[in-house]
């Protein structure tokens, strides 16, 4: 150990390694119960001179946020003691040995800190968690881990029999009783990444005051292992088609106009791909049941951490849509979908009047299905001019205000939250708490006593391709939303209009809304302190102009006291909305997840007739490439 102590001091004296590194690497070593081959890698990587592979694993402590842990799964320099068995083939044998990773130390230190804070928020009652996970590598072995350590502390865990979606984890929290559940994802980060998402008794993700309460807990473990366990250790029970059933139920609920979709059977077909992910246990079922015609992508059919037909498993790249494309090519199809490997995202190519097929974005799908829902419910009386006000879309305010024009014309609310879909989570706790709770009302006799005592949630979406329109889960849900984009296609199919069709007339009727989202990626110690240094710089040096637009309104919503439309405190969050000239906007944010900053672009033009309505479509589209790429000369002056 001397040898290592001695190289590490020279290290952090010559530059090469951060003092905080060191000390994390003596921490892990000495003091977190390591095992031998762990200790052996770092062994490796220091005799290697890896110094920036040993900063990015060591220079933190991987911090539990408001939603979880998120992280590399697999170094970018992959040591031969962590190939172990597995030789040259991915993954290795283990996972990346480092305070700074998502490893076994970190799932642990994770699972007993949120563990101990149910035991106090719960006390005298039988505490239980529910976990899932995707198709990750490392998915699986760290579920099973955090169940383990579930137990020796003395709590019940319920486990999936095999991956899951993360809606469906969701869903089983609330329906098992269960006082939290931990889903095992990185949504749809690259194949090196995992994370650990906690949800509370609510089916929802942590928001204050428990997930700072959860983050203290976790602040308190010190050691990769439970050293003292319970007495009495818990239960671990397999899950699977009993919840299965009940959540493809309340999913199935969200049907609207179940005649129309049986008599377009065989006239409007559906192509889909789960992105070697968890979408393929929910969404064929769904499909086929309310009698939908559908094609599976088969050679994306396998799970498959790697995620080895596409560059990223993200739905909202046309990439990863490509296969399905090609095949609905083959096959006359209308529509294709796919869903990320945790199947929270959803993703949509349409096929137009001429036979081309068009790639339609997340601001889009939502902006479709909000205005479908309203449009139904209105149609068949649900919803009228007396009880319009009880029901709402809520969105959020990175997600594009063409929903906020459509509520209005209905005189339907729309909320606008953080990003984040927790936040719409918490907006549902809230209506379901002043109906007096839920109970175990059928959906129909639920929607009535919303918009009796409380307010009827309509749809939720975010721009970054995620959807809800039941408040059975707490989260996006992906498999909902392909059921629902299905429902509006044959729908508009058996009027002989398409997708396409719909969006054009909303945008005949409000004028057109486009948007961009610009992200820069700073990766490691080096990569943080960029991005922390860029956002504080918009605070500090807050721009006069933005790309020829004046900035004439600055929200912060760090600092300044911002409320919803139903009064209630928007949460304190480091994102900054620049109102410009012209009607457009820009708004910066640090993501919650990676290690990025994005910029959201918004604009807005008037539409006079169809004929024009390609032009202006072209001219807004250009004006916001055009601030993307100013904006960008702006970054690298502030980060010089």
């Amino acid at each position: 150990m001397n040898t290592l102590v001695d190289a590490l001091d020279v290290a952090v004296s010559s530059g090469s390694l951060l003092a905080s590194s060191r000390d994390n690497i003596h921490f892990l070593l000495e003091k977190a119960g390591c095992q031998d081959w762990e200790r052996r890698s770092v062994e490796e990587l220091v005799a290697e001179g890896h110094w920036t592979e040993l900063n990015d694993r060591f220079y933190k402590t991987l911090s539990f946020g408001t939603g979880g842990l998120r992280g590399r799964s697999m170094g970018r320099v992959i040591t031969r003691v962590e190939k172990g068995s597995s030789g040259e083939s991915i993954p290795p044998q283990h996972p990346a040995v480092g305070t700074n990773v998502m490893n076994e130390f970190n799932i642990s230190r994770a699972t007993q800190g949120l563990v101990n804070y149910l035991f106090r928020q719960f006390p005298g009652k039988k505490v239980s968690l529910v976990f899932s996970h995707d198709t990750r590598y490392f998915s699986r072995a760290f579920a099973e881990l955090a169940c383990r350590v579930t137990t020796e502390l003395g709590a019940d865990a319920y486990l999936f029999e095999s991956e899951r979606s993360t809606p469906e984890l969701s869903f089983a929290v609330r329906h098992l009783g269960a006082q939290a559940g931990v889903m095992i994802t990185a949504s749809h980060n690259p194949p090196h990444d995992n994370g650990f998402k906690a949800y509370f008794e609510d089916g929802g993700q942590l928001v204050e005051p428990h997930a700072t309460g959860v983050i203290q807990e976790v602040l308190k473990v010190v050691s990769g292992r439970v050293l003292q366990p319970a007495s009495q250790p818990g239960t671990l029970h397999q899950i699977g088609s009993e919840v299965d059933e009940a959540y493809l139920a309340a999913v199935a609920s969200l049907v609207l106009e179940p005649e129309v979709i049986r008599g377009q059977r065989g006239k409007f077909n559906i192509v889909f791909t789960p992105i070697h992910g968890t979408g393929i246990q929910s969404v064929p079922v769904l499909l086929e049941r309310q009698g939908f015609q559908v094609s599976v992508v088969e050679v994306q059919r396998k799970a498959d951490g790697g995620f080895p037909t596409v560059k990223s498993p993200n739905p909202e790249n046309a990439e990863a849509l490509q296969l399905g494309v090609e095949q609905a090519r083959r096959e006359g199809a209308h529509l294709v979908m796919g869903t990320d490997p945790d199947a929270d995202r959803m993703g949509a190519v349409v096929r137009a009047a001429d036979g081309s097929y068009e790639i339609i974005t997340g601001n889009q799908i939502g902006t479709i299905l909000a205005a479908y829902r309203l449009e139904r419910f209105f149609a068949q009386g649900i919803l009228n001019e007396g009880n319009a006000h009880r029901a709402t879309l809520i969105k959020t305010f990175v997600t594009t205000d063409l929903q906020k024009e459509i509520a209005k014309s209905y005189g339907v609310k729309c909320v606008d939250t953080l990003t984040g879909f927790k936040y719409i989570g918490e907006k549902l706790k809230d209506y379901e708490k002043a109906a007096g709770g839920r109970g175990t009302e059928s959906p129909e006799l639920w929607r009535g006593t919303l918009l009796e005592k409380s307010c009827f949630f309509v749809f939720g979406g975010e721009e970054s391709y995620g959807y809800s329109g039941g408040d059975y889960v707490r989260d996006k849900d992906a498999n909902a939303a392909v059921l629902m984009l299905a429902e509006a296609g044959a729908y508009l199919a058996s009027q002989g209009r398409t997708l396409l069709d719909y969006l054009d007339a909303l945008y005949l009727k409000f004028g057109f809304y486009s948007e961009k989202l610009g992200t820069l990626t700073f990766e490691g110690a080096e990569g943080a302190a960029k991005i922390k240094k860029l956002l504080e710089s918009y605070r500090s040096a807050t721009p006069q102009s933005w790309g020829g637009f004046a900035v004439e309104k600055v929200l912060n919503f760090a600092e300044d006291e911002l409320r919803d439309v139903d009064g209630k405190l928007i949460p304190k969050e480091l994102m900054l909305m620049f109102q410009l000239s012209e009607g457009f906007r820009v708004a910066v944010r640090g993501s919650g997840t990676e290690p990025k900053i994005k910029f959201y672009f918004f604009g807005r033009a008037g539409v006079a007739s169809a004929a024009e309505l390609a032009g202006v479509k072209a001219a807004l589209k250009q004006r916001l490439e055009q601030l993307w790429t100013e904006t960008q000369d702006d970054v690298n002056k502030r980060v010089a």
